[in-house]
């Protein structure tokens, strides 16, 4: 298998990327990784990496599109980015999977248009894994799309079931629609209207339906895949984001407070180390667009080489899982009547 890595994407562009993938495939011999950007200072990055192993390439690409750049057709403007030259050679069957860490409005918009959607898949999905009290849950969408309708939201119920099944390994993932309130009249119109078609669906056994769930009982771990508009969902992994850090802050400063809260935070280190993992975004490295014909998978902008080298194995993960046969299969079942 063979992943293709924007060595050029992101605040820690190219030496954290680059090590990052170079540490990948020195633990995963069997994955290929090709590494693209510009020659020179991936070269660069690679020495200061101790060099590349056999199973590590580099594909030059002399522009990078930055934050600065019109996301919807900067990869058209700068058709020798790496952004750009990476989703060609994926489209192209070059390779198994795209990660980068650049500009997410530039990946969906080139992803969509080089790699292009599975056929009656309408929209894309950004879809992370989020902690919660089970054991993470799908957010689906998550910023790709800010406006939804009926018919997007029944495809990332689908989606994001068929992602938790084949990647998270859930057999019969619980599938709820983002709302004010677990009650079926609750919601405006477009959630209302949802709902409706989502219960039908799990009634014919398709989903996994469970209704509509709250956002702190989602956070609870009462679903597994959470389904909502992009603007909704987005909004709630930032406060997810934001609640996380604050309750750490809160915590340091407690225990911080005399000698006898020091010693009790040394009782309970190995705790508190998990719960920081549990939070920490490197740990799985990378989020895929969902309902593409290949797989794409953005790191966060500040990735560092650990959140590179997990985004790498997300991708991998992804690839082999079967997921777009899945989408591919059942196409007939998340479409509407017009």
């Amino acid at each position: 298998m063979k992943i293709i890595v924007d060595a050029m994407g992101g605040d820690n562009a190219p030496v954290e990327i680059v090590k990052g993938a170079v540490s990948a495939a020195k633990a995963r011999p069997e994955l290929e990784i090709a590494l693209v950007g510009r020659e020179a200072e991936v070269l660069a990055a690679l020495e200061r990496a101790g060099g590349a192993p056999g199973n590590v390439s580099v594909v030059n690409a002399s522009e990078v599109i930055d934050m600065h750049d019109n996301p919807a057709t900067a990869f058209r403007l700068k058709k020798d980015s790496s952004i750009t030259v990476g989703l060609n050679l994926l489209r192209d069957g070059e390779g198994d999977a795209f990660v980068s860490a650049g500009s997410t409005g530039a990946l969906l918009s080139a992803g969509t248009l080089i790699v292009k959607r599975i056929k009656g898949i309408r929209r894309a999905a950004f879809s992370p894994v989020i902690p919660t009290a089970g054991n993470g849950a799908v957010l689906i969408d998550c910023g790709a799309n800010a406006e939804c309708s009926v018919e997007y939201l029944t495809q990332f119920a689908y989606i994001g079931s068929y992602y938790a099944r084949r990647v998270m390994g859930l057999e019969r993932p619980r599938v709820g629609l983002l709302n004010i309130g677990s009650e079926e009249s609750k919601g405006d119109q477009l959630r209302q209207d949802t709902y409706q078609v989502l219960r039908a669906a799990g009634d014919a056994g398709h989903l996994n339906f469970i209704g509509n769930i709250e956002a702190k009982e989602a956070v609870k771990g009462g679903c597994d895949v959470i389904v909502t508009d992009g603007f909704t969902g987005n909004v709630m992994l930032k406060a997810i984001e934001g609640a996380g850090s604050f309750m750490g802050k809160q915590m340091k400063g407690m225990f911080m407070r005399s000698l006898g809260t020091k010693l009790a935070a040394l009782l309970v280190k190995k705790g508190l180390d998990e719960f920081k993992e549990l939070l920490n975004p490197d740990r799985v490295g990378g989020t895929p667009f969902l309902g593409l014909t290949r797989t794409v998978v953005k790191a966060h902008g500040s990735s560092n080489a650990r959140a590179m080298e997990n985004a790498v194995y997300q991708a991998a993960a992804v690839a082999s899982s079967g997921l777009a046969e899945d989408i591919e299969a059942n196409i007939g079942l998340m479409r509407l009547e017009r």
